[in-house]
């Protein structure tokens, strides 16, 4: 079981238990319960703008973090259209390379990174790898090209 769900569900359960009706005496009058079910209405509209601003909150962050994704997965469509096949590379920048990174961890997908024997680093990403160029600018995604792009086409 995950960490996610043991602590989402313990909280779904707490917040269950603070909502749930009071049990009303027998004497207790019309006027009583309805004065304890406009309470929970409160109650039950903060915790809604509590959780609503914390889902507002992680969404803008997430967001802004997978930029170098979006960029990434741009220069694939484009290649993508014009042959028919995902890019065999694509060179990209350090904050770019990190946040690819932290994709992979975030959605609990395997990374794949090596070292060529030129000394670069490679990760996959999509059927593409990502040649990191730490020389370039920080957000840099390069356009995207195949490893035979060089060569000229015969056919």
């Amino acid at each position: 079981m995950e960490r996610r769900a043991v602590v989402g569900g313990s909280l779904i359960a707490g917040l269950s238990t603070l909502m749930s009706p009071p049990a009303l005496a027998a004497g207790a009058s019309a006027e009583a319960a309805s004065a304890a079910a406009g309470d929970l209405e409160g109650v039950s509209d903060s915790i809604d703008q509590l959780r609503l601003t914390v889902e507002r909150q992680f969404a803008s962050v997430y967001t802004d973090k997978w930029q170098g994704v979006a960029r990434i997965r741009q220069q694939q469509h484009t290649w993508m259209r014009s042959t028919q096949k995902y890019p065999d590379f694509i060179e990209v920048g350090l904050d770019v390379w990190d946040n690819i990174y932290d994709w992979h961890v975030v959605y609990q997908q395997p990374v794949n990174m090596t070292r060529t024997s030129d000394g670069r680093y490679t990760m996959v990403f999509m059927y593409t790898t990502l040649l990191l160029r730490p020389d370039q600018a920080l957000d840099f995604v390069g356009f995207a090209f195949d490893a035979d792009s060089a060569r000229p086409r015969t056919r």
